[in-house]
């Protein structure tokens, strides 16, 4: 699938104007184009009955996981990576809702501490690798340092260098060892990043999830496209591949992510019907991205 969440929609691209926060009422034509931007392929939002009905079939399907896991002694990490706003914890919420939560794990780290920031980049996220039988859900991750840091200059080219070094030959170590490892990098249209970053301004409820870092990404977009484009050609491995979906509709992209974990898994009394089969239309590799 080639690569368009970062393509202006057909009806010709808007100003960099309109890209704002600073302002009470979002332009009508960023609330037109905010659902089939980037290209999103399909016409309307998953209804909300049919979405609740394949859920609980799914989460029914990952709680056999947890056991067969449980019973066989695997280890399991999720990465959930992509742009601010695109749907991350709210799908990380959808694979926890009915698990043991003794046994899985959302790792969603702040910023490193002074003693964090003198060791190796790596070590505050082993501590967090599952024991047997348990999984571990990351919210952001080790990179990090691939996308938010390298973007807002927190870090050094340099450091960025030594990340691209480490990063894939770590992943190896992790599945060498046994864990079985899963990279989502889920993509959000521009248009509909913004319609969302606004909801999160003017919702009381929502407010808290907006932070410095929200609004100033929302004038470095082409620089995030390009950092994710670099991260695509240097850490997509045969041995921890990246799967990209589409998440302009967040029930679609839930869905389909606890999906791809379910078929790629091996585990006790699956049953494929209740699966389904995943969404190729939002689904795709890190390559087929890049296309």
């Amino acid at each position: 699938m080639a690569k368009d969440d970062d393509a202006a929609p057909s009806m010709g691209p808007l100003s960099e104007a309109h890209y704002t926060l600073e302002t009470d009422v979002l332009h009508p034509e960023i609330l037109d184009r905010a659902f089939a931007s980037g290209g999103y392929p399909h016409d309307k939002k998953m209804k909300e009955k049919r979405y609740l009905k394949e859920l609980r079939r799914l989460q029914i399907e990952l709680l056999k996981l947890q056991y067969w896991a449980r019973e066989e002694g695997e280890r399991i990490v999720c990465v959930f990576e992509g742009r601010d706003a695109a749907g991350k914890g709210g799908t990380i919420k959808r694979f926890m809702e009915h698990l043991n939560p003794r046994h899985a794990h959302v790792v969603a780290l702040s910023k490193p501490t002074e003693t964090e920031r003198g060791q190796w980049y790596f070590q505050r996220y082993v501590q967090h690798m599952p024991t047997a039988g348990d999984i571990s859900f990351f919210d952001r991750s080790w990179y990090n340092r691939a996308g938010v840091e390298r973007v807002m200059g927190f870090c050094t080219e340099e450091q960025v260098e030594q990340f691209y070094k480490e990063a894939p030959e770590f992943e190896h170590m992790l599945v060498r060892d046994g864990i079985r490892a899963f990279k989502f990098w889920l993509t959000v249209g521009r248009e509909e990043q913004l319609r969302r970053f606004h909801r999160r301004k003017t919702d009381p409820l929502k407010v808290w999830k907006l932070s410095p870092i929200d609004y100033a990404s929302i004038g470095k977009w082409n620089g995030y496209t390009g950092a994710k484009e670099e991260m695509f050609e240097r850490t997509h491995t045969a041995h921890a591949p990246w799967t990209v979906i589409r998440s302009n509709d967040k029930k679609r992209a839930r869905l389909n992510a606890i999906r791809t974990v379910l078929h790629a898994l091996d585990y006790a009394q699956k049953d494929e019907d209740a699966i389904g089969e995943v969404d190729g239309k939002i689904v795709s590799t890190g390559p087929d991205d890049l296309a």
